[in-house]
């Protein structure tokens, strides 16, 4: 155990008014800093819209569901990015080739 806290430090981040205390990787704390910023602007979004009308539960869930659209519009994205610098490459050898 000593060995992975060398390895990592400790943060706090505040994701819906919870205090988490965690262990990160030096060169990762920015992913979690930028991730909490996330959060936090999602869900005050939706907590402006929707507080006092709809549960707490509901505004967390509905922050998370945008979240992970997100995430998986992005990945999309980057796997259509690669097949298409392939397929660039692909066809610049071909018309190479062609010459």
């Amino acid at each position: 155990m000593a060995e992975v806290n060398k390895e990592k430090q400790h943060i706090s981040l505040n994701i819906c008014d919870e205090k988490l205390d965690i262990y990160v990787k030096s060169d990762e704390e920015t992913f979690y800093r930028d991730a909490e910023k996330l959060v936090k602007n999602t869900y005050t979004k939706y907590a402006e819209l929707f507080r006092g009308r709809r549960s707490e539960r509901f505004i967390a869930a509905t922050a998370l569901l945008e979240i992970g659209v997100k995430y998986q519009m992005e990945h999309a994205n980057k796997a259509t990015d690669s097949y298409n610098s392939l397929l660039e490459r692909l066809t610049s050898e071909i018309d190479e080739a062609l010459k």
